[in-house]
């Protein structure tokens, strides 16, 4: 089944059904955050993991990540007589190990990492960086199109850019890890580090551990 066009903004203001569930029973559930829903998408469509089918939740529940273990379960609990297996893809996304321990309780798996910015890096990788870039603010390919959504207004920069420097006085540069190898993107984030004060890096981390990830659950080893 071919997925209907995304659109971001769609995604930050309500949770989105992306590829029909199924009626069959034995097709796995993807419950994701909307933010993911461009790579996931890439990434099925590459490997032909038809049998899974994916869930968006909101992607600006990343504003209040103390909800997100309460939106993955009510996710689940809609769902469960459809499937017999589900997959959590969302990292600890800021609450604290309560996913993790909503997962375990819920006898379902997420994706390993503190974060996305750190499985996109690469877990391995990105903490093994961990001590020489505490000073370094991320943004992936979603966060530089949703660049003023997600960061210039929730942190009230529109109405008070004088705010700026105390929020990211102790920052250095910029860090763009980039899914796509798209120049579009990659100018819109140089704008991004200009309007922050901020040094730019670019990284073309492609999809990172997720891939690995979702490629386990598409092909479990018996």
């Amino acid at each position: 089944m071919t997925a209907p066009p995304l659109d971001d903004a769609t995604l930050t203001e309500q949770g989105l059904t992306v590829t029909a569930p199924s009626a069959d029973r034995g097709k796995i559930l993807l419950i994701a955050c909307g933010a993911l829903a461009h790579e996931i998408l890439a990434l099925k469509r590459a490997n032909g993991w038809d049998h899974l089918d994916l869930q968006c939740l909101p992607a600006n529940l990343h504003l209040w990540p103390d909800r997100i273990p309460a939106a993955v379960e009510s996710a689940i609990a809609a769902h469960r007589a459809a499937y017999d297996r589900f997959f959590v893809v969302y990292a600890d996304c800021g609450t604290g190990g309560l996913l993790q321990a909503k997962c375990a309780e819920l006898g379902v798996e997420m994706v390993a990492g503190p974060h996305c910015y750190s499985f996109f890096e690469g877990n391995a990788a990105f903490a093994a960086k961990s001590e020489t870039e505490f000073t370094a603010f991320y943004l992936t390919d979603f966060l530089v199109r949703q660049f003023d959504a997600f960061v210039w207004r929730p942190m009230g920069l529109d109405r008070h850019p004088e705010l700026r420097d105390m929020y990211f006085g102790n920052y250095t540069k910029l860090v763009y890890q980039a899914q796509l190898d798209d120049p579009a993107l990659d100018v819109k984030a140089r704008e991004c580090a200009d309007r922050l004060g901020l040094a730019y890096e670019r990284r073309l981390t492609g999809y990172g551990d997720l891939a690995p990830a979702l490629a386990a659950v598409a092909h479990p080893v018996a």
